[in-house]
């Protein structure tokens, strides 16, 4: 073969499973809820002991699930319904998990607030991570791609 067989001009995306990712980035949210509760439950002051960490705190480790579980459902379901991996996806997902924290004010103003600064926050580091983690071959070959390039001379085989 001559090796002249056209190359893909974007990546190929690769769909994502949204269950499975909301189901662990919960579980390691509700983790660190649990210590967020737990440091609450030190710092205050009361006289429940250490079962103020689930009784008086422990809505914090079901918002922290619920927000993690929110923020990487939405994410890979939009991204799967895009079918493209870019900072979009992280906007999604950050405006759900801003709603849900919003939501536990009580207030939909709050919830619309957390949305858009949340979402912001995660769109920006989506963005700021696609440009920053790529390595040099593959910013060159985007590089490459972008701009246009003087025709190569044709070889003919009695050269």
């Amino acid at each position: 073969m001559s090796g002249l067989s056209p190359q893909p001009l974007e990546d190929t995306f690769e769909p994502k499973p949204a269950l499975r990712n909301a189901t662990t980035v919960g579980l390691q949210a509700g983790i660190v809820g649990a210590f967020v509760s737990a440091v609450q439950n030190a710092l205050g002051s009361h006289s429940r002991g250490a079962a103020g960490f689930l009784t008086r705190s422990g809505g914090t480790i079901g918002t922290f699930a619920a927000m993690g579980a929110a923020f990487a459902f939405t994410e890979s379901a939009v991204a799967n319904q895009r079918e493209t991996n870019d900072a979009l996806n992280g906007i999604a997902g950050g405006c759900a998990a801003g709603f849900l924290a919003g939501l536990r004010t009580r207030s939909i103003p709050v919830a619309l607030g957390s949305c858009a600064v949340i979402g912001a926050a995660m769109g920006t580091f989506d963005y700021a991570g696609e440009i920053a983690g790529r390595s040099k071959e593959e910013k060159e070959e985007k590089r490459k791609k972008f701009f246009k390039s003087a025709p190569q001379p044709v070889h003919h085989a009695s050269e």
